[in-house]
């Protein structure tokens, strides 16, 4: 493996600025920020936080699967949050992708994300 590889998948939405959607450096892939983009259209999905998340969750599992690993592979994850009364219905659908040993996590409310999204989740995963 080089020391530093970019990972890409048309998968998962394509970055909307200078940055890639995951890369692998040592043993960790760190996957950028994603947002409730629906890949086909580049467009936040409709709906609620939920659907958002939903979608943000698919993304990364997207993303991951492009480096050969799963949620079971993430060591760590930060969650932004447009609203922090949104908590608990982004724990509910995070929480579908590591119901077993949960990686390690931050959640902050964010001033803004990208698109006015509600919800943005990046993720730290570790190449066994």
């Amino acid at each position: 493996m080089s020391a530093r590889e970019t990972i890409h998948t048309s998968a998962a939405p394509q970055a909307i600025g200078p940055y890639s959607q995951a890369v692998a450096a040592g043993p960790y892939v760190f996957t950028s920020g994603q947002i409730g983009l629906d890949p086909a259209g580049g467009t936040i999905v409709d709906g609620d936080v939920a659907a958002q998340t939903r979608q943000v969750m698919a993304n990364i599992a997207a993303v991951l699967a492009a480096a050969g690993l799963t949620f079971a592979d993430v060591v760590k994850t930060t969650i932004f949050l447009a609203d922090m009364n949104d908590f608990a219905a982004v724990n509910a659908v995070y929480a579908e992708s590591f119901a077993a040993a949960p990686p390690a996590r931050s959640t902050v409310a964010a001033a803004g994300l990208p698109r006015g999204a509600l919800v943005e989740i990046e993720t730290i995963a570790l190449r066994r």
